[in-house]
């Protein structure tokens, strides 16, 4: 039973890692768009605008990779702490739960990243319009 719980603590931890990697994508995105505000206004140069939409995809992009990661860990970490001990092989592969639901499309188009990465592009074109 002690080889069981360090194996799912072995996932948890891998999930840990990869959800505080998308809190600091988040962070980034949010720190680097308003940088490019501040650069517009104080140069009043509307291009730096257009500007800020490039790390907000990107940080959605790679913030949609780690979720579609953490995805594929949880489904690991499912089938783990449902299997009886004898039957666990201790794998860290993932490969076999790689579908549509834990795919890096669906992590893009995933609500919680749709409602802050959207809320952010929404922002940057308001932004652009009263400029």
């Amino acid at each position: 039973m002690e080889n069981k719980i360090a194996y799912l603590q072995m996932i948890q931890f891998v999930i840990n890692r990869l959800s505080n990697n998308s809190f600091l994508m988040k962070g980034w995105a949010i720190t680097l768009v308003a940088g490019t505000f501040v650069l517009s206004a104080k140069d009043a140069n509307k291009s730096y605008i257009a500007l800020a939409y490039f790390p907000s995809i990107m940080f959605w992009a790679l913030d949609a990779y780690f979720v579609s990661q953490e995805r594929l860990f949880r489904s690991l970490y499912d089938r783990a702490r449902l299997q009886e001990l004898d039957k666990i092989d201790f794998s860290m592969d993932v490969a076999s739960f790689k579908n549509w639901q834990n795919s890096w499309s669906s992590g893009f188009l995933s609500l919680t990243l749709l409602i802050y990465y959207g809320s952010i592009s929404l922002a940057i074109l308001l932004v652009a319009i009263l400029l």
